[in-house]
């Protein structure tokens, strides 16, 4: 095997693992809002987004600068500024992505969440000044009865449930993501710091909003008290963000953007399988109530168009604007 294509094919392992990693946190996720509401039952939706977030950037932050130590000073501008672009998509991104979890299960955000595979091609196809060619056109044709399948979509009220839309929404920031990571601009630069600056930005944006939207400024203190809560969040914090964007930084600027599409595609079908049985053994641990998700035809038709749809784009990728 070539150098090239060994760097090539560690890479995809790399974010396979990466997408089981990110799978996890779904229903760690859900949890923890669970965890929130035991100790802080008054918290609004909003709160709890953000204190979902705001813990496990803080504490990967701490955590990087503690291995980075000196080498602060060696961050390059573009490192700072890639650094700073994907923590601003990424949170935008998980904002509307969590609390949107709050209202629709794990597995349907983590299949609807993958609409931006589908997004890219088709935004490419725009730059390009292009006509979207007919796997494109298809895959939109498969999209869409997914997302009505997955969201229960109401055809007399025109009307998919909040949970649904912002998980869509929060699709379209997790897009430009992949494309800020894909920018030749930034192939110099170095996992570690684009990571701490990411961190560090998502921990800011976060933490304002917890505290903004925390019921008095005292509360915010609050969930370090419950066990649960600190176990889920390690747990967060420590594989599911610390180790997987350290991963995604790494490693997905060895493949294009479409490539990554395709294999975050293998995301939501390790979050279905987790669904089955992590959150039961989250409730025995927590001693709240979130029981395991059932294989429902919802599930299986919505998110197998998505996931078919997905898979299907990606093997037939457009050229790379110049």
């Amino acid at each position: 095997m070539t150098p090239d294509r060994s760097l090539h094919t560690r890479a995809v392992l790399m974010l396979v693992f990466t997408t089981f990693l990110w799978g996890a946190s779904f229903p760690l996720v859900k949890a923890i809002a669970l965890a929130h509401l035991q100790v802080l039952p008054a918290s609004g939706t909003w709160f709890i987004t953000a204190y979902t977030v705001a813990p496990r950037f803080l504490i990967g932050t701490v955590v990087l600068l503690l291995v980075l130590g000196g080498k602060l000073h060696t961050f390059t501008r573009l490192e700072l500024k890639q650094g700073a672009l994907v923590g601003l998509t990424l949170g935008a991104g998980m904002l509307f992505q969590n609390d949107g979890l709050q209202f629709t299960s794990a597995s349907t955000s983590a299949f609807l969440t993958q609409i931006y595979s589908v997004m890219i091609p088709l935004w490419l196809a725009w730059r390009l000044r292009r006509r979207p060619p007919g796997v494109v056109l298809l895959c939109c044709v498969l999209v869409l009865p997914g997302i009505a399948v997955l969201g229960r979509f109401d055809f007399r009220t025109l009307h998919l449930g909040r949970g649904e839309v912002e998980t869509l929404v929060s699709a379209v920031f997790f897009m430009m993501q992949i494309f800020v990571l894909a920018r030749k601009e930034f192939a110099a630069n170095r996992a570690l710091p684009v990571t701490l600056v990411m961190f560090v930005t998502a921990a800011v944006l976060f933490s304002g909003m917890a505290l903004a939207t925390a019921p008095t400024p005292a509360d915010v203190l609050v969930p370090w008290t419950s066990g649960a809560w600190l176990g889920l969040t390690g747990l967060l914090t420590l594989f599911c963000t610390l180790g997987a964007f350290t991963l995604m930084i790494k490693w997905q600027p060895k493949i294009t953007a479409t490539e990554a599409g395709l294999i975050y595609c293998v995301e939501p079908v390790f979050t279905a399988m987790m669904a089955l049985f992590l959150p039961a053994l989250f409730s025995a641990w927590g001693g709240f109530d979130y029981p395991n998700e059932q294989l429902t035809w919802h599930l299986l038709v919505g998110g197998g168009l998505i996931t078919f749809a997905n898979v299907l784009i990606q093997l037939k990728p457009l050229p790379k604007p110049a």
